[in-house]
């Protein structure tokens, strides 16, 4: 596998990253997971816009799925070529509700899913493409899921957005990487069911055995050096800040 970071900026862009998107490609199977503020842009540096072939959505905050509108059109009015395909997205319950309520000029209340082949997620195993792909839900204000990608024997966890759960021990263990979410700082905030900080990042890759921990959505106005010293403190194995355009074999 391969793990291209779109975009890793939290809560909203910074200067240098747009929001959450990471491109995950095996078998020439194009699968990406979230698609926030100013992602599409970026993901046109490393991919055409009709060679996606799914997408998977963490959950419904706009950091994580708003740039779908932009891609909407992309897809919706394509005169060239005429009207892809509808490619699967794999969403939380309302996915297509909320998208269409963002957009706010679709031409019809079913135009989404003319061009997007919604999925709702549950926590469980299924297949996308060549990829064994396992969620569970979260700990967040609204329903959020983590994802396990498998391919070929090797192993991907991405935290989304969560505060501290049993069930992302569980399935991030073993994970050759680990993409784990950062957004607060140790000792500063303390809010349950929310965010973690990077020491509970390391904390969770060290409990799991994660290969490497890559520390992503971290917010413009927290510090990412903090974070990434203080996951250093309690996990051995390499950690880096994701950063646009990286780029891991897996």
């Amino acid at each position: 596998m391969k793990l291209t970071v779109v975009g890793c900026s939290g809560s909203f862009p910074s200067p240098g990253s747009a929001c959450s998107s990471y491109l995950v490609e095996a078998d020439g199977f194009r699968l990406l997971l979230d698609m926030g503020n100013g992602a599409l842009g970026e993901l046109q540096r490393h991919v055409g816009l009709y060679d996606l072939d799914a997408v998977f959505l963490s959950h419904l905050h706009a950091d994580h799925c708003i740039d779908m509108c932009a891609y909407f059109v992309v897809r919706y009015y394509r005169f060239d070529g005429g009207r892809p395909a509808a490619i699967p997205v794999y969403g939380p319950e309302g996915t297509e509700q909320r998208l269409t309520t963002a957009h706010a000029d679709t031409p019809s209340d079913h135009a989404m899913s003319e061009v997007f082949d919604f999925h709702t997620l549950k926590s469980g195993s299924f297949e996308i493409g060549p990829f064994s792909v396992r969620t569970e839900k979260l700990r967040h204000p609204v329903d959020t899921f983590g994802i396990r990608v498998e391919h070929d024997g090797r192993a991907l966890t991405y935290s989304g957005d969560t505060g501290t759960c049993e069930a992302l021990a569980e399935l991030a263990e073993g994970s050759d990487l680990f993409l784990c979410e950062a957004s607060f700082v140790h000792g500063k905030e303390d809010i349950p069911d929310l965010h973690l900080n990077g020491r509970e990042a390391g904390e969770y890759a060290a409990r799991a055995g994660a290969g490497r921990l890559v520390l992503t959505h971290i917010p413009p106005w927290t510090d990412a050096d903090r974070n990434l010293a203080d996951a250093r403190e309690v996990y051995d194995g390499p950690v880096d800040l994701a950063l646009p355009g990286a780029v891991y074999e897996i």
